[in-house]
């Protein structure tokens, strides 16, 4: 098994899990459990397949895939009392964010894309899934109001890494971007780094 198809699978159920934690948390039913988690799993890729032009999405296409994140659904439904979470849920958010905002990026260079274009295919690879879990859950998607946190700057960042790193090894760029992206949202966290936000005062 390749690398790209390695983190593939770790990325989707990474995902699948975090999706499902999030529905358990909102008291949400063994269906929606497994809904929320699919769409957590495989939106951002999907939506990156659809920007570059693969139809049908390439998630879509791997039943063993999609049967694995159903059973990883499934178990997160039975035994999520046993799941610690917190911390555990921010870990694998971040490392479904980092994987896939890597493997978008990697994506829309092997298509040609240009700097932009590939940061771009990176970002909604990365965060798409989270979005959609975000408004399925009665949120508004994290993305917009994560009040400084490194979120989908650090997603651009993987994506940025694996685009300016282009001449090296692609497993390597890979994975540097993976770290770039996981350092940034760790690093900031442990240290209490954020992004500027406009101050809001009274008006008038």
């Amino acid at each position: 098994m390749e690398l790209v198809e390695v983190l593939v699978w770790v990325g989707t159920l990474t995902f699948a899990v975090a999706g499902a934690l999030t529905a358990v948390a909102k008291g949400f039913d063994v269906v929606g459990v497994i809904v929320l988690g699919f769409v957590t799993a495989v939106g951002g890729g999907s939506i990156r397949d659809l920007i570059a032009g693969t139809i049908p999405p390439t998630s879509l296409t791997n039943e063993a895939l999609l049967w694995a994140i159903a059973f990883a659904c499934l178990v997160v439904f039975v035994g999520h009392r046993w799941i610690p979470q917190g911390w555990i849920l921010y870990g694998l958010d971040t490392l479904g964010l980092a994987l896939f905002a890597a493997l978008g990026a990697a994506t829309a260079l092997e298509l040609g894309f240009n700097f932009w274009g590939t940061v771009f295919a990176g970002v909604v690879s990365g965060v798409g899934g989270g979005m959609i879990r975000d408004v399925l859950a009665g949120d508004i998607p994290g993305v917009l109001y994560r009040s400084g946190d490194f979120y989908a700057s650090a997603a651009a960042a993987a994506a940025a890494t694996v685009f300016l790193t282009a001449p090296l090894n692609d497993d390597f760029r890979l994975l540097l971007g993976v770290l770039v992206a996981v350092g940034l949202r760790f690093g900031s966290r442990l240290i209490d780094v954020k992004l500027p936000v406009p101050r809001v005062g009274p008006v008038g």
